[in-house]
């Protein structure tokens, strides 16, 4: 028998679904979402995983709640496991009492994992508590969406509107005009505070208020659409003191992340936190080289190296892939000292159990060579293995040296698919992407070669453009691209130290 989990996916930030949740999302044979639950999460699911998108937005159904009820039924009679995730908590105006309904009429078993819903999450993201000791000690949510096919409303106005302290109205932005005159025509006094919060808890979310005679007016104006809540009550006039989402450092700015997909997320979840809006577009795929023959050979007669010199994270990965799959481990290089170049590259060495020997004072082939000129390396077996398209700098002066160095590819960077390409350029043309980010040469010079040249440098004069280091920066700057702001310590948090220093100019 299959099972259907039932899961509150949270209001948009990723980071707010429960540990349950995501725990079934990473173990689910198929993930069914919405339009509401963060792309994101789907990075959690098995790589074998089913993945299905039935958003609604507005009129548009891809596919009908009959359809969906009955999709679930299917796959769960199939004997999968499946993790059905919807945007904010399932039994908070999310139609997941329906589907559960279905699954127990259908004999199919179920689970519900609750979730953090909008109505609160985004208020709290806008600084609005909804319940406050000093404003009110009662709170109401309520769909600003009826059921069109019902005869009669059965929200009770007369109550609600002065009897609550604090109404929340989730779907309502279309109705905005009918759910303020109800509330003043039932007693609800016009200058009574209103928010509106789109998109809340995310990095587009935006906030207006006003009162209830004036906020509709507000709306039309800042041109405000669904999603968004509505909050409705004094404790509105608390966000001045407690905003604290939308004063992030980053907040407003839409970065556009070059950085390969696997790389990537250590980059966007910090520039997240920041409050950044994230675009997340490779240039650059990471592949095994063409030839392996060379690093199997060299992973062969390890024994026989007196150095294994380590110049990046993704060198890392793909030589222990290698010496994993030869049957060795760590214990393999016990006769051989290993440099690495940055704290990055070292930590990485950390996790399969190795201390480097020497780790430079900066994050470049430089500074490596500066710290062997304190060893003896006269004669010394040198084992490189790397990026295909490295700098030489490093092999020629280690032989300079006396070294007999072995460079081998240890993985190559390549162009990653366009299929993006068309989309990006609509965004840059609009002067939608604020920032773009480049964390090698390679990611710059693939991301020139998605365009025309000549185009694209016309519309990146609008853009900020932010560089690891000196090295990427140079090339960016041979491609034509103005460099705003430079790490300079040549690593995730130096590049991002940069930014902030940037836009704080």
């Amino acid at each position: 028998m299959g099972k259907v989990y039932l899961i509150g996916a949270g209001p948009g930030d990723v980071g707010l679904i429960t540990v349950k949740g995501l725990d079934c999302v990473k173990t689910a044979d198929v993930v069914v979402y919405d339009y509401l639950a963060s792309p994101r999460l789907l990075a959690y699911a098995r790589e074998d995983a089913e993945i299905i998108y039935v958003g609604k937005k507005g009129g548009d159904h891809t596919l009908s709640q009959d359809g969906i009820n009955a999709l679930l039924v299917e796959k769960a009679k199939a004997g999968k496991t499946v993790a059905r995730l919807k945007g904010g908590d399932p039994f908070i105006f999310g139609r997941g009492g329906e589907e559960a309904e279905v699954l127990k009429e259908q004999g199919q078993a179920f689970e519900i994992v609750p979730g953090v819903t909008s109505a609160i999450a985004a208020p709290a993201y806008a600084g609005i508590p909804l319940t406050h000791r000093k404003h009110t000690a009662t709170v109401a949510f309520v769909t600003g969406h009826e059921d069109p096919t019902k005869d009669e409303s059965n929200i009770d106005w007369a109550k609600i509107s002065t009897g609550i302290g604090t109404i929340v109205f989730l779907m309502g932005i279309k109705n905005l005009p009918m759910i303020t005159k109800r509330l003043m025509d039932n007693g609800r006094a016009p200058q009574t505070p209103v928010a509106l919060v789109r998109w809340g808890t995310t990095p587009g979310q935006e906030t207006v208020t006003g009162t209830l005679e004036t906020i509709v007016d507000i709306a039309q104006k800042a041109k405000i659409k669904p999603p968004a809540v509505i909050v409705v009550g004094e404790v509105v006039d608390l966000r001045p003191v407690l905003n604290w989402f939308e004063t992030k450092p980053l907040f407003g700015q839409k970065i556009l992340v070059t950085r390969s997909r696997k790389q990537a997320s250590a980059l966007v979840e910090k520039l997240a936190d920041l409050g950044a809006d994230c675009v997340e577009t490779p240039t650059i795929e990471l592949v095994p080289p063409k030839d392996p023959k060379p690093l199997e050979d060299a992973v062969d007669n390890i024994a026989a190296y007196d150095w294994v010199v380590l110049t990046s994270v993704n060198g890392v990965d793909y030589f222990f892939d290698c010496l994993f799959s030869k049957g060795k481990d760590a214990r393999a290089l016990a006769n051989a000292k290993v440099a690495a170049i940055g704290p990055a590259t070292s930590a990485k060495l950390r996790e399969y159990g190795l201390v480097t020997d020497i780790v430079p004072k900066t994050y470049r082939a430089e500074s490596v060579v500066e710290a062997f000129l304190q060893e003896d390396m006269k004669d010394k077996k040198v084992l490189l293995p790397r990026a295909a398209q490295a700098r030489p700098i490093l092999p020629v002066e280690l032989k300079k040296m006396g070294a007999l160095v072995d460079e081998v590819p240890a993985y190559e960077t390549v162009q990653a698919s366009q299929d993006q390409a068309q989309v990006l350029w609509e965004r840059l043309e609009s002067g939608e992407i604020t920032m773009t980010t480049f964390t090698s040469s390679s990611t710059v010079s693939n991301f020139v070669a998605l365009f025309d040249k000549e185009k694209l440098l016309k519309v990146m004069e609008g853009v900020k453009t932010a560089s690891i280091g000196p090295i990427t920066s140079d090339t960016a700057r041979d491609l034509g691209l103005k460099v705003d702001m430079e790490a300079e310590a040549y690593t995730i948090d130096g590049l991002i130290q940069a930014i902030l220093d940037g836009v704080g100019k």
